[in-house]
């Protein structure tokens, strides 16, 4: 080897280490921005004005899908894809679909139906591969009840494996929810079911007890296990010191809805309208329970619990 063809050869090689060192150096500081991202992203919920919150969530999953493409293995991304397509569907896409179905807009409501669906999708898609970096059993799991329950209790054993279940299994569940007119979907129920329980057996606490609020309303269905919602609904009232207004509403939207209890549904409902920022760490969810109660004193929503509503309730409008 002459002397140019080795010089040419070592700067070659050096070339090589410092683009290797960059790349490694990049996907450290791109590490430590999603990381930060995470930690930092808790304070949303402080967020109380309903516009800005959506915006600001808009922008923000793009941001999330750019972090994605950087580092598809990052596990706190695709944490926070999961947590925020879920809660982006919940509180936007969904939101505007119920308005459409109560005036009547049909064309508008599968429009917004659609778009809630897609955020699920991309919710469950993350979430399967969050949990998928534990252990890529899912998809022989996820044939019947006993082999999940099996698979999740042998493989997610630690209290910090709740959010990543929590979130899993709540886009799994609204997913069914949104679409209990296919058979399919409604087929694979038990699957969010699963996920949930075995992220509160883990921390039941999450999210301010939402696990639990999720499982409460599974069970508060035709056929379902009514004193189970109960307890369960009663238990988190209690635990949460009713500071979390989803809890009131969700049991007002199932429980007192399905059992015809009208004044049960309507003192859970009208707390949550009257309650005047009982937590500021959950602002955001406060608000969105906030419109939901308003919607769902409305004329259209309580016929569909099958109460008497005179013709003097005016049909629900905006709240929060």
């Amino acid at each position: 080897m002459t002397s140019r063809t080795l010089r040419a050869s070592r700067t070659a090689v050096v070339v090589l280490l410092a683009s290797s060192s960059l790349g490694c150096i990049d996907a450290v500081l791109a590490d430590g921005q999603i990381a930060a991202t995470r930690e930092a992203s808790s304070s949303f919920n402080a967020l109380g004005d309903y516009e800005l919150a959506r915006s600001a969530t808009q922008a923000g999953m793009v941001q999330l899908e750019g972090m994605h493409a950087l580092r598809p293995n990052n596990d706190d991304a695709l944490f926070m894809l999961t947590q925020g397509w879920v809660s982006y569907a919940y509180g936007f896409p969904q939101d505007e679909y119920e308005e459409a179905t109560d005036r009547g807009d049909d064309e508008t409501a599968d429009y917004h139906k659609k778009r809630a669906n897609l955020a699920l999708g991309r919710a469950v898609f993350f979430g399967l591969e969050l949990l998928s970096h534990r252990d890529r059993g899912f998809a022989a799991a996820k044939r019947n009840d006993e082999l999940l329950k099996k698979w999740l209790t042998s493989h997610f054993t630690a209290k910090s494996d709740a959010p990543n279940l929590f979130w899993t299994g709540y886009a799994w569940l609204d997913r069914v929810d949104l679409n209990k007119e296919d058979p399919e979907l409604v087929a694979d129920l038990f699957i969010g079911v699963d996920l949930l329980e075995r992220s509160v057996a883990l921390d039941p606490t999450h999210e301010h007890w939402s696990g639990t609020i999720a499982l409460a309303a599974y069970h508060a269905r035709p056929s379902g296990e009514m004193e189970d919602a109960k307890r369960m609904f009663d238990l988190v009232l209690e635990k949460t010191q009713r500071k979390n207004l989803m809890a009131q509403l969700t049991y007002a939207q199932t429980y007192a809805c399905l059992k015809g209890d009208r004044a049960l549904y309507e003192q859970l409902l009208n707390e949550v309208l009257r309650s005047h920022d009982p937590d500021p760490e959950q602002r955001l969810s406060n608000t969105l329970a906030k419109r939901r109660a308003k919607r769902f004193l409305g004329r259209s929503r309580m016929a569909d619990c099958g109460f008497d509503v005179p013709a003097s309730v005016p049909p629900a409008k905006h709240a929060g």
